[in-house]
């Protein structure tokens, strides 16, 4: 036999080698691989829409470009696209702090952030000291302390900000120009590059470093903002969350120069570019986006093409726009080093992503593993204590710039690549599919162990083969088609059709339908469906042989929809009928005025087992304590016995009418259960309670409907045929011959 080699690339969504994607349990991926409820687009907190509210007066806008705000204050509002935003953060990886893309890795560097939003990439550290309060600090930066419904903890309500410093009178001293300028920087940054998954509150620890304008322009913002960024989309990959902060829209402008998806057209004003680069997406765009939802765009970036990626984004912009304090910094870009802003710091690794600096990818070193800790837990702490190590990783920033390699083969990294990433987000092809598609392969393991041959084998062979066919037949045992046993739950789903052979229905509950020579079923509303169901048996292997009247013969008595139930003495008649719709009308048709006996064999142990089981269980509910005895003795005959009579306490049973077939008469009905000795037990049915108006000729088989008033405290069962049941007492079993009826 051939075998044929399979790529695992196509068939594993990885990661092959989880050496550098350790945490892959925990991404979102494995939530949306392996089916569970997709949490749909990530509610992005960016709150930029009011900014346009604040009026800053000349002296304001002076103090904000001092402090290195000057050009993300001129950035307008852009409409964020939540699915598409969602979908890039299934492809982020917190272990690397790149996306994870089918042609390589990409990330968001810090020359994305000097030239789209202007920030500045080099300087001091972004640490400070925290606060879990806000009057004291509030009151010394700004003048005024906010009101208990405006803070929470250290932080502070964006409405309060607005509130109270959104227009600085003209007049006003050059104090209190400076608090509401302090004011409005803290509203900036809180609902731009350090906006939170509160959705409306900022921490008030930024505050002191607004304290003097010119050395606020002398921290690396924009460095800290990236490290902001990595932090929340790293937090947002795990399957457990469900919104995500940071500036997002660093993040979709950055998408939409690098690859072609979601990007919208261009609705160009002007002829020249702008600084920052990121206002060439101002305004509303162009371009079909009512109908793409988070799936439309992971299709896209799993079905991503080399020339959908855009490397070099910016080698074609007027490089004459950026200003020279930016361009002079431009190479920290490469810089392989930590990324701090107050208690996060995440890596920034270039040597990952160097196609987007124009060189050749090579095999990256490993990521050295680290534990991102939350240490701004406690009020009046320093950070700058408790960080030296990532801070000392700052401070050397100049000395790890990562070069290219020309003499390196691509072909190798990808090699590489493919066996370390998550290559696919969403499944190929649906889950329904890929079920059926492995359930036909383990079909195929089953019948190859079943007719292997162990001619020649050694033991430790013949044992590999029989674990093969064992457990290839365990994961099928329970699969549609195999040999079921319905469950004992006196639940049933309303309004479809119990599988099996034997089933339950009440008289009127359906209408049956001949047709081509089978009988139907239509399914009943649920306000018709009896409240509670009995145990229902499948029998797969059911067959009914017509067969001459022997002394030990057996006769079938199959319960079509039989209900136990507490009657009263004056219950209406109880009638009991045999459904024929499964039983393949098993030659029993009477033309010679008298009905042959059936038999009806089964094979299955575990039908017999659960079928007591569940008998006894709601019988006993039924007849009370008073008949355990009979209902026991009955259980422990595990010899078929002979099943003539139908015994029924007749403290549930007031009335019974039989439907014989053809022309079987109530004298051959009361013959045979008086040849049963049924008058010898008192709570057997007597035949002169039965209702001779009753009886009718009806069909092939006998009919046994039932219909009864269901009183309140109904409880209703399934009669089920049962190979060694019965509710005879042990004197009447002793003298019959082979199988019996169980109710």
């Amino acid at each position: 036999m051939e075998v044929v080699a399979v790529d695992p690339y196509t068939t594993n969504p990885g990661p092959i080698d989880g050496s550098v994607l350790y945490d892959q349990d925990k991404h979102v991926s494995t939530a949306v691989w392996e089916g569970q409820q997709e949490r749909g687009a990530l509610r992005c907190h960016e709150h930029t829409s009011k900014l346009d509210q604040w009026t800053l007066t000349p002296k304001q806008i002076e103090l904000v470009e001092r402090a290195g705000f000057g050009y993300l204050r001129s950035i307008p509002a852009i409409s964020l696209d939540n699915p598409l935003i969602s979908a890039l953060v299934e492809r982020w990886r917190r272990e690397t702090n790149t996306f994870h893309l089918n042609v390589g890795e990409m990330t968001v560097t810090l020359k994305d952030v000097a030239l789209l939003l202007g920030l500045a990439i080099d300087g001091e550290p972004v640490i400070g000291i925290t606060y879990t309060a806000c009057s004291s600090v509030c009151e010394r930066y700004l003048g005024r302390t906010p009101e208990s419904g405006y803070t929470s903890g250290g932080m502070v309500k964006l409405s309060w900000l607005k509130e109270f410093f959104s227009r600085c009178p003209e007049d006003a001293p050059f104090e209190v120009i400076e608090q509401h300028t302090r004011a409005y920087l803290l509203y900036l940054v809180g609902s731009t590059i350090f906006s939170t998954t509160t959705g409306n509150k900022v921490p008030v620890m930024y505050l002191p470093l607004f304290e003097n304008f010119d050395r606020c322009g002398q921290y690396a913002w924009g460095a800290a903002t990236l490290g902001f960024l990595y932090r929340a989309l790293g937090n947002a990959s795990l399957k457990t969350q469900s919104t995500i902060s940071g500036c997002l829209t660093l993040l979709q402008c950055w998408s939409y120069f690098h690859l072609n998806i979601g990007r919208p057209k261009l609705n160009l004003d002007m002829i020249h570019d702008r600084f920052p680069f990121v206002v060439r997406w101002k305004g509303k765009q162009s371009g079909p986006t009512a109908n793409r939802d988070v799936v439309f765009y992971r299709k896209a970036l799993d079905s991503l093409k080399p020339c959908e990626v855009e490397w070099l984004p910016y080698r074609n912009m007027d490089s004459m726009v950026i200003p020279e304090h930016i361009k002079s910094t431009l190479i920290l870009g490469r810089s392989k080093t930590m990324l701090i802003c107050f208690d996060k710091a995440e890596r920034h690794l270039p040597n990952r992503c160097l196609r987007q600096y124009g060189m050749l990818q090579s095999i990256p070193d490993d990521v050295e593993r680290w534990e991102r800790k939350s240490r701004g837990v406690d009020g009046g702490v320093d950070l700058s204590g408790k960080m030296e190590s990532e801070l000392n990783e700052w401070m050397d920033r100049q000395l790890h710039i990562v070069d290219g390699d020309e003499s390196v083969d691509e072909s190798e990294y990808m090699e590489w690549y493919l066996r370390i990433t998550r290559k696919f987000i969403g499944r190929p092809i649906s889950l329904s599919s890929e079920f059926q598609r492995t359930n036909a392969g383990l079909r195929d393991i089953a019948h190859i162990a079943d007719t292997f041959s162990t001619k020649g084998l050694d033991p430790q062979q013949i044992d590999s083969i029989s674990r093969i066919r064992y457990i290839a037949h365990e994961c099928l045992r329970d699969q549609i088609g195999g040999p079921v046993i319905a469950s004992a739950s006196p639940e049933v789903e309303i309004g479809k059709r119990v599988r099996g052979k034997e089933r339950v229905r009440r008289r009127g509950a359906g209408k049956r339908m001949r047709k081509d020579g089978a009988v139907q079923y239509n399914a009943v509303s649920e306000d018709d469906q009896p409240q509670y169901y009995g145990t229902a048996i499948d029998i797969d292997q059911l067959h009914l042989p017509h067969i001459d009247r022997e002394l030990d013969h057996a006769q079938l008595c199959n319960v079509d929809s039989a209900d136990l139930i507490h009657a009263d003495d004056d219950a209406e008649n109880l009638h009991l009928c045999v459904d024929q719709s499964d039983l393949g009308y098993a030659s029993v048709e009477e033309n010679n005025a008298e009905s042959d006996d059936v038999a009806a064999q089964f094979n299955h142990e575990e039908l017999k087992r659960e079928a007591d089981e569940a008998i006894k269980e709601e019988f006993n509910h039924v007849t009370g304590e008073e008949n355990i005895e009979h209902l026991n003795a009955a259980n422990d005959i595990h010899d078929a016995q002979h099943c003539d009579p139908m015994m029924i306490d007749n403290s549930l049973l007031c009335d019974a009418s039989h439907e014989i077939n053809n022309t079987t008469m109530l004298s051959d009905v009361s013959a045979e259960i008086n040849h049963a000795q049924l008058g010898d037990d008192a709570n057997e049915i007597n035949p002169l309670q039965m209702n001779p108006a009753d009886n009718h000729v009806n069909s092939p088989l006998s009919h046994i409907n039932t219909e009864s008033e269901s009183p309140s405290s109904a409880a209703i069962a399934a009669i089920e045929v049962s190979q060694h049941s019965s509710i005879e007492t042990h004197e009447d079993i002793s003298q019959n011959g082979d199988c019996s009826v169980a109710v």
